[in-house]
């Protein structure tokens, strides 16, 4: 739908916005976001942060509801690629983790993440909690030991995880890994057979070994009963690749592994293995939310086991099937009255100039360089107004630019600095709202809050944009600098309407852009971001206004 066919479906409603802290018939809603766990291997890249960014956009929208939120991520500390890595160094695992999750968590924070809980499953309350929850779970009969054939290598004398193996993928003849290849084909057990380590170059081949196993065929009408139920709720690429392993019949996949590095198994017989990462991982959304509520003296249960709850999943589409079925799965074979996932909020791809991110290729900008010589906020708005939202998007320092000074600085910032650095004007005046905008301010409240709790956050931005262009045409057909001299009312009710309009931009940018909005509120004196329509006084004194944007070349 062409931008002005979609600004014109709009019509005028009253603003039903919950009051911050205020409960209504349905009282404060409780929210869980858990944003997927980056793996502590790499610095991240644009790619993760336009992923990821929606689940603070999320959070910061529900916080100015007045709603309970609880949101959760953490680093993903364990697998085979640390390992790899920490060989190839000389250093540990261990190490290797804790530079990359400290990393991490600095990044998000530079970033304007509004994290509870920033966690790592290294953390000695994940490891207990996961294994007491395998623990039910093989109590349960959905933890079950199987015996199967995996690679071996005789040369290293031990078991290999999928991605210590590389194969030519039988689906498109490239060279891939053992676990997954980049045409989206996942090697069967025949595949694995010959297959070559990635350690020592030997051929392996495959051999009895016994593992504990995940029963999801014994799970898939439950799961089948949940994706009906709730699918509707979620994006277009989680839905077609749930439905499409449904239709193919889940298959049982194995919980545990012989490595070096992970989270210990606490089932008699198994003591000698470890957790595979994407069961442990996937079940730190719990375990964070578990233990934030146990600092802060709150009942993790009204979240995770509450049926009014609202649970976000924010992921790229690389990893849907481990929230959309994976996690859902678990929940369900610990049989004790979890609620799922209500939203997948599935990204897809983000493209740096065209072409796919790629390690080989070195083509990932990472977030660290950006922020570096760049607007955090214009960078969060461009990901959101023009991400990967719904089909794989590209991504080019010069249309970031583009969208920085044309579309933010010379609208937002330009109707921001223009009103508030009126010459002569150092406090609200004396005037009266425009009462067409104050209706156009209650209705952007409505329509941008349901798209932001539908995942729509482009159309988000198209609409609190349109209000922004909106403010400049009034600006500009009121002319307030000839009305200053030639009728003082008409210019006070003018720039009064212009400042509250501004007062409340600040409010519907905070999930996007927070640096910015906070400056406003600085110059305005408003106490903190709400959802709702804020009026300011008149003689409110507007401290020292600077432009919110600088320019870039």
């Amino acid at each position: 739908m062409e931008e002005k066919k979609f600004l014109k479906q709009f019509k005028v409603t009253e603003n039903v916005s919950l009051k911050p802290n205020e409960k209504h018939d349905s009282e404060k809603r409780n929210i869980v976001i858990g944003g997927a766990w980056p793996y502590a291997n790499s610095s991240l890249h644009l790619g993760h942060l336009a992923a990821l960014l929606p689940g603070d956009v999320l959070a910061r929208y529900y916080r100015e509801m007045g709603d309970n939120v609880i949101y959760v991520s953490g680093t993903d500390c364990h697998g085979t690629p640390i390992t790899q890595r920490a060989r190839k160094e000389g250093r540990t695992a261990k190490e290797i983790a804790e530079e990359y999750n400290e990393e991490f968590d600095k990044t998000f924070r530079d970033m304007g993440f509004t994290y509870n809980l920033y966690g790592k499953t290294e953390d000695e309350y994940h490891k207990k909690t996961v294994q007491k929850m395998l623990e039910k779970m093989y109590k349960n009969g959905y933890i079950y030991e199987k015996a199967d054939r995996q690679p071996f290598c005789d040369h290293c004398d031990r078991f290999l995880a999928d991605r210590e193996l590389i194969l030519t993928c039988p689906s498109c003849g490239e060279q891939s890994k053992g676990d997954q290849c980049d045409c989206g084909y996942i090697p069967t057990e025949e595949d694995l057979d010959g297959a070559t380590c990635v350690e020592c170059d030997e051929k392996v081949h495959l051999r009895e070994n016994k593992n504990l196993y995940l029963a999801l065929s014994k799970l898939q009408p439950k799961i089948e009963e949940y994706f009906n139920e709730n699918s509707a709720n979620w994006r277009l690429n989680s839905k077609k690749e749930t439905e499409k392993y449904l239709k193919e019949g889940l298959r049982d996949r194995a919980v545990t592994r012989d490595l070096d590095w992970g989270i210990d198994v606490t089932i008699p017989g198994y003591e000698d293995k470890k957790m595979y990462v994407w069961i442990e991982a996937v079940l730190g959304y719990i375990t964070m939310t578990q233990k934030y509520c146990a600092e802060n003296g709150m009942d993790w249960e009204e979240f995770w086991k509450n049926d009014k709850s609202k649970i976000y999943m924010v992921h790229g589409k690389d990893n849907i099937t481990f929230h959309s079925i994976i996690l859902p799965a678990l929940l369900l074979a610990m049989d004790d009255n979890y609620k799922l996932p209500d939203v997948m909020v599935s990204s897809e791809y983000l493209n740096i100039d065209s072409e796919k991110i790629s390690k080989s290729k070195g083509n990932g900008i990472t977030i660290n360089d950006m922020i570096k010589d760049y607007d955090i906020d214009t960078l969060r708005y461009f990901l959101m107004a023009n991400g990967p939202e719904k089909r794989d998007s590209n991504f080019s320092i010069d249309d970031y630019i583009t969208v920085h000074n044309s579309e933010i600085t010379n609208k937002y910032g330009n109707l921001v600095n223009r009103t508030l650095n009126f010459k002569g004007l150092n406090c609200v005046p004396e005037g009266k709202m425009d009462p067409e905008f104050a209706e156009k301010i209650d209705k952007a409240y409505q329509k941008v809050g349901e798209y932001i709790e539908n995942g729509e956050f482009r159309k988000a931005t198209l609409v609190i944009m349109h209000l922004v262009e909106e403010g400049n045409r009034y600006y500009d057909s009121r002319k307030p600098w000839e009305q200053k001299n030639s009728d003082r009312i008409a210019f006070n009710d003018t720039i009064y309407t212009c400042v509250n309009l501004i007062a409340n931009l600040s409010n519907l940018y905070e999930p996007f852009m927070p640096n910015s909005s906070e400056k406003i509120r600085e110059y305005l004196e408003i106490e903190k971001a709400t959802w709702k329509k804020i009026t300011v006084e008149p003689n409110t004194k507007i401290s020292n206004p600077r432009p919110l944007f600088a320019r870039k070349i």
